[in-house]
């Protein structure tokens, strides 16, 4: 009692070293809407300045802070490059997604009861990385108008769900994004509901072809929610996936409606090949393809943060 706190309660902050790197993580809790806080691992280039920052996503929320760590030091290599290049960049969590919550909750309004916040729904994933934006942008090594994304699969769909609502991000890069929600797409027989839990089983699901897209999906809702997008986005396919008819009509749609998107497509086998694992060994395997893919990224972001 009485002792003073080494970590500020309001504001946690705890930093420790990154394997093979002399730049640390900086892991920190953010707060969102409703109060409750996600956390994120930042690292920041040496030196003074304010730096364009570029967060990162992939997949499902979960995890917590272990997950955090666990993708600094596993899922590093994008940190390492996107540092050499002169960005911030951090590794977030969320919360889990809330299947058709996207579709079914609609906007999310808050407003006041007997003086405390008053929601008309759970905030969901995409909600909270929208405060995670919020938040980089206060931090006074950060210029807040130099703000970018890169998601992988869900984390790439959060990308067009944020976006569509919120207009605070420069550039945005959509790996793979799983976009069956945002456009509104009626799953075909090889989706199948789970007989215990009454949720979508959609992990097999094939939609290759841009025809059989472009039939599946609600057209009139998706255009609505392309039109309000004001971020450049570039959309990567990956050849012979099972959605790579989902990400090219992602990507159509955004033509379409004259925003400004760009498109490369990859043949490779690895779900999620923007952000290199470290392998049995320790090492990065990283090949040609990715670090072709990796390079159009970090271009992308200094044609749209720099």
């Amino acid at each position: 009692m009485g002792a003073r706190a080494a970590v500020d309660p309001d504001h946690v902050v705890l930093t420790e070293p990154v394997p093979g790197s002399d730049i640390p993580v900086h892991l920190m809790y953010v707060p969102t809407l409703d109060g409750l806080y996600v956390p994120i691992g930042l690292r920041r280039p040496q030196g003074e300045g304010r730096f364009p920052i570029v967060l990162l996503a992939s997949g499902n929320g979960g995890g917590g802070m272990p997950w955090v760590r666990e993708a600094v030091r596993n899922r590093g290599f994008i940190m390492e490059r996107l540092l050499r290049a002169g960005y911030a960049v951090a590794w977030l969590r969320y919360r889990a997604e809330v299947e058709l919550g996207y579709n079914t909750g609609g906007r999310l309004v808050e407003d006041i009861r007997q003086g405390r916040q008053l929601l008309n729904r759970a905030p969901l994933e995409y909600e909270d990385e929208i405060d995670v934006v919020k938040y980089v942008k206060t931090l006074p090594f950060v210029d807040p108008n130099r703000v970018g994304l890169a998601g992988v699969s869900h984390g790439g769909e959060m990308i067009f769900k944020l976006t569509s609502e919120y207009h605070g991000v420069a550039a945005g890069v959509a790996c793979e994004p799983a976009n069956h929600e945002f456009l509104d797409l009626t799953p075909d027989e090889t989706a199948h509901v789970k007989p215990e839990t009454q949720l979508r089983d959609i992990e097999e699901m094939q939609m290759r072809q841009v025809a059989k897209v472009r039939a599946r999906i609600n057209e009139k809702v998706a255009r609505e929610r392309i039109r309000t997008i004001r971020t450049p986005i570039l959309v990567l396919g990956r050849e012979d996936d099972h959605l790579q008819g989902i990400f090219r009509v992602s990507y159509d749609l955004l033509r379409e409606e004259g925003k400004d998107a760009e498109w490369v497509s990859y043949d490779h086998p690895m779900h999620g090949y923007l952000f290199p694992v470290r392998g049995a060994g320790g090492a990065y395997a990283v090949d040609a393809m990715q670090e072709a893919a990796i390079e159009v990224a970090i271009d992308f972001f200094n044609r749209h943060l720099k």
